[in-house]
């Protein structure tokens, strides 16, 4: 019986060898050569050759990096040629108004998958961008209601409400963001220069963000569950000082203290450990003609703030068809997002529970013996508990959305699109401050209840024409377009009352309330906005033997919100591009795949940010006047007319280089660009004499930003059972304010930046905008350091001092606790001169590991937080202080002025998430075709000299890198787990 069985065994397998190789006919070294469905495998040694061990009919896949995998029959003596893989060059990017192959694209163009982008705990699209594309600044908030700032290359305005990218959704323009799921992105293309974002014209200064969704299966029906649950946890806390070290440091300076009896550290009463959740259902499937898809989403996001959050509901549904023989394909597309953010005070001043939390002296106690809430000593010294408590707010969002689309071809290559987007949106603000709040002008009202909604919307009609056609060795594309736009916006009103019994109907029922002081004082109203835009817009390709590519765009584009005499712009962009290793004299050598050199210039504009009243004079409420026992306002000038005003417009020069070697295992691009950006618009003094207003927008300025990127993908191991790939990216961007001022309009109001500290009554700004220098140019005095001084009394007081600088800007060697307005210099830059992100993919069998790293080099960071917190002025106030303050010299009132004391370097290297998975093939009878289970953790170490809490601060707007106290939630550390799982049996219809 046992030989028998051996027999049977031995009959059942078979030992099969053979070779592999290329095109040309040499040996492939370390091809995996895999028994399909098993685990069991071999590479190819130097020769190509394998040998294997295999059941009876089993069938081989043959895989390597570069090259097509094939899927063949086992037998002996096999001899298999795989061919080159050029899905990197015919991936098909998409572009404005259609797509093209990566081989042929002329511009500058990053694109994301799904897959590669960053894991989290995201509400924002931006975040999952941040160190995946270089030239692409994304600066984190850990906020569950805030969004990341975006910069692409430098800035190209100096309104800071008009810097970020314009963002186009599955071909409509314009989209918000918040209406698409993380998890229903399928790609994200990043329009990176001039000659890829013109064709969006005047909206596309800051670059063009595309994202592609998920659309159905067309041969099978797919339903997929992603959920994971996080926990957040404060990345660093600030040392501040105990109970005990404030009651030590005044018994050994003989210094009074404003003890409360108490010892409470109010960072742990305030801060705790977020929990969020996330779940995602969708379906999608087709029959080859008619595919759907459909997917929810829920978000419950807690931040480590109490009492903030956010919860949120996503669905986004599509349906598309065809028919007419298969000409006509129609579309469309129901979306929805409902949202609910929950805050605290975050004002400045010391109203902010983000300031509070660490200035409130531990001395006193949560609450008095009575139950009421403790409060400080003077003013503006408030309780964290009770801002939390007694002033709560709440904001809805709510958005919907329907697009429908429609392609018909006409003719062999002639494509007739026409889509319409219709949008609209409405936000709903209530805030309810109690009997009890300590809010300084609230606190005696009795309770006071405000709410305002406003709502609006928008159509988008698009039709174009794509024509692409191939004649010998020539290939042509051609589009031609018509968009018309019209939005509704900033239409509503709110409602303040105050003056209740109790407070337990809090922003309800606002009728209850006793007072309502008058339309000047309780009631905001907006102003409505109708914009209009029209845009015409045409794009030619051209392509000779895949070799030589041209492309040439214009659009012009119309629009109300700018001045009668400059209300259409034309902005147009050429490009080229030269497949080196398509010619002929590149076919016999073997170091690189593909070697592409590309130049382009292009003009685009920049109409973010403008309303329609923009270049018209308007009028508004100044002030009260009473007459005969009543009370009327009086209404003024707001702002002056400017039939002038136009466009700021960004013109590129860039040049790229793509390369390839190695089989496709070490692709990349360097790109060198130069951007100049005309007629910024700022707010210039104006005589009252010949203006109704004092302040006039105008087009004046201009901006240089000169950059080099450098991006590179490698698989530097890759056998049967195990691949390491990984990406790395490095950007470097110069930016400089050329021209601020010309001989009609002049200012001085360039100064920026005021953190408002402690101690600093008059000209806090800390950064000026200058002719010839960067946007975040720190212009503060130059710390000397503490100098010992003799008092009119005799007596030896040793104070914080700043060096005297004469006419020219040079020391005069002198010193001084006042210094004035001429003693400020250029200190610093809180421009990075290097900017890194690099991620490693290690994969084993069903495992993976996920390592993200980013870095930030050479910037400069305004610590103010700490310039405040070791104010000798808020210890006289009865503030708490940093441990760093016990050590300073006592009463010293000028050791926090604005000076590069508190300028550091902000430099730091993070290891921004590592995830972990596991997947589970065809589980549970096929009923699962996979499950994946997944661990991430974020911010999990930092690099860094900053003394701050993260050195990761705002460095998009005109005033970057300063850390605001009040209004910078702080970064977390974030550790989740989830499972995703695709159901059914993967067989097609």
């Amino acid at each position: 019986m046992f030989f028998l069985l051996c027999s049977t065994v031995m009959l059942a397998q078979n030992k099969v060898s053979g070779t592999v190789l290329d095109a040309t006919g040499e040996p492939l070294i370390g091809v995996s050569v895999l028994e399909a469905g098993t685990n069991n495998g071999v590479v190819t040694d130097f020769d190509g050759n394998y040998t294997l061990t295999v059941k009876q009919g089993a069938k081989l896949t043959f895989s390597y990096v570069g090259y097509t995998s094939k899927t063949l029959a086992a037998a002996n003596g096999m001899k298999v040629t795989l061919e080159e893989d050029n899905k990197v060059l015919n991936e098909v990017v998409v572009v404005g108004y259609g797509t093209m192959r990566r081989k042929d694209v002329t511009s500058s163009i990053t694109t994301v998958k799904a897959e590669d982008l960053n894991r989290g705990v995201f509400t924002d699209p931006g975040q999952m961008l941040q160190g995946k594309v270089p030239g692409l600044v994304v600066s984190s908030t850990a906020d569950p209601n805030g969004s990341p700032t975006i910069t692409l290359r430098g800035a190209s305005t100096l309104r800071s409400g008009a810097m970020s990218p314009y963002y186009v959704v599955d071909g409509i323009p314009g989209v918000d963001i918040s209406i698409v799921s993380p998890d229903d992105i399928e790609s994200i293309d990043v329009l990176r220069d001039a000659t890829a974002t013109a064709i969006y014209g005047s909206k596309a200064a800051n670059g063009v963000i595309i994202i592609t969704t998920k659309k159905g299966d067309k041969e099978r029906t797919n339903v997929t569950y992603n959920g994971y649950v996080a926990f957040d946890n404060i990345l660093k806390k600030y040392d501040v000082a105990s109970a005990s070290d404030l009651r030590q440091y005044a018994s050994k300076n003989g210094v009074a203290l404003k003890d409360g009896g108490a010892d409470v550290n109010w960072q742990d009463e305030v801060l705790r450990t977020g929990i969020s959740h996330n779940h995602n259902v969708g379906i999608n499937g087709g029959n080859g003609r008619t595919n759907y898809m459909i997917s929810g989403n829920l978000m419950k996001r807690e931040g480590v703030i109490k009492m903030t959050g956010m919860d949120r509901f996503n669905v986004r549904s599509l349906v598309s068809t065809k028919t007419l023989k298969d000409r006509l394909t129609l579309s469309m597309s129901l979306n929805a997002m409902y949202g609910k953010h929950f805050g605290v005070p975050t004002g400045n001043e010391g109203a902010s529970v983000l300031d509070a939390m660490n200035y409130y002296s531990p001395t006193n106690a949560v609450k008095n013996a009575d139950g009421s809430w403790t409060s400080g000593a003077g003013s503006k010294n408030y309780n964290p508990l009770a801002l939390m408590e007694e002033n709560t707010s709440e904001t809805i969002w709510k958005r919907n959305q329907f697009i429908g689309k429609a392609t018909l071809e006409i003719l062999k290559g002639l494509l007739w699109n026409v889509n319409y987007s219709w949008s609209n949106y409405q936000s709903t603000y209530s805030a309810y401050n109690t009997r009890n709040s300590q809010l300084e002008g609230i606190g005696n009202k009795n309770g006071q209840a405000s709410r305002n909604t406003y709502f609006g919307y928008e159509q988008t009609f698009e039709t174009y024409l794509n024509y692409g056609f191939t004649t010998g060795k020539h290939k042509i594309d051609l589009m031609a377009g018509y968009t018309w736009e019209k939005k509704k916006n900033n239409d509503g009103f709110g409602l303040s009352v105050e003056g209740y019994y109790n407070d337990d109907l809090t922003w309800y029922n606002m009728s209850y309330a006793q007072t309502i002081l008058g339309v000047q004082n309780s009631v905001s109203s907006g102003y409505v906005e109708n914009v209009k835009n029209i845009s015409f817009y045409g794009r030619a390709n051209y392509s000779f033997d895949g070799r030589y590519m041209l492309q040439a765009t214009i659009r012009r584009d119309g629009s109300s919100v700018f001045g009668k005499n400059h209300r259409w712009g034309t902005f147009p962009s050429v490009s080229a591009a030269w497949n080196i290793t398509e010619e002929s004299f590149m076919k016999n050598q073997k170091i690189f795949d593909n070697l592409k050199l590309r130049a382009g210039y292009g003009v685009s504009g920049n109409a973010m940010g403008f309303d329609v009243y923009s270049s018209f004079v308007t009028y508004g409420a100044t002030g009260t006047f009473e007459y005969d026992g009543k009370i009327y306002r009086t209404y003024g000038a707001s702002k002056n007319a400017n039939p002038d005003l136009k466009w700021e417009t960004t013109s590129m020069l860039n040049i790229g280089l793509d390369f390839a070697f190695l089989r496709g295992r070490i692709n990349g691009t360097l790109e060198v660009y130069h951007k100049k950006t005309k007629d910024l618009i700022w707010g210039y003094p104006v005589p009252t004499t010949q203006y109704v207003y004092g302040w006039l927008d105008a087009n004046v300025g201009e901006m240089t930003n000169k950059g080099i990127e450098f991006s590179i993908n490698a698989v530097p191991v890759r056998t049967k059972n195990f691949t390491w790939s990984t990406t790395l990216n490095l950007s470097h961007n110069k930016n400089t304010v050329d021209k601020m001022q010309n001989e009609t309009y002049h200012t001085t109001n360039l100064a920026q930046g005021d953190p408002m500290v402690s101690g600093v009554s008059h000209d806090g700004w800390t950064q000026r905008i200058m002719e010839g220098e960067s946007i975040g140019t720190f212009y503060t005095y130059q710390y000397a350091g503490t100098v010992k001084r003799t008092d009119p009394d005799g007596n030896i007081i040793e104070r914080s001092e700043y060096y005297v600088l004469d006419e020219n800007g040079n020391r005069t060697g002198e010193t001084t606790n006042n210094p004035t307005l001429k003693d400020r210099s250029i200190t610093g830059c809180a421009q990075p001169k290097l900017n890194a992100g690099w991620n490693n993919s290690l994969t084993y069998k069903n495992w993976n590991l996920n390592a993200f790293i980013t870095g930030v080099f050479g910037n400069d960071v305004y610590n103010a937080p700490r310039a405040h917190y070791t104010s000798s002025q808020m210890f006289s106030d009865g503030k708490n202080v940093l441990k760093e303050f016990l050590s300073f010299p006592v009463g010293d009132a000028s050791g926090s002025l604005p000076s590069d004391r508190w300028i550091e370097k902000g430099t730091y290297i993070r290891l921004q998430s590592l995830s972990l998975s596991y997947t589970f093939k065809n589980c549970f009878d096929n009923w699962i075709q996979d499950l994946t289970l997944y661990g991430t953790a974020n911010n999990l170490l930092t690099i860094t000299n900053y003394k701050g809490l993260d050195p990761e601060v705002n460095l998009g707007g005109i005033d970057p890198g300063i850390d605001y106290r009040w209004s910078r939630y702080p970064h977390t550390r974030t550790f989740m787990v989830g499972v995703k799982i695709n159901f059914g049996d993967g067989k097609k219809k």
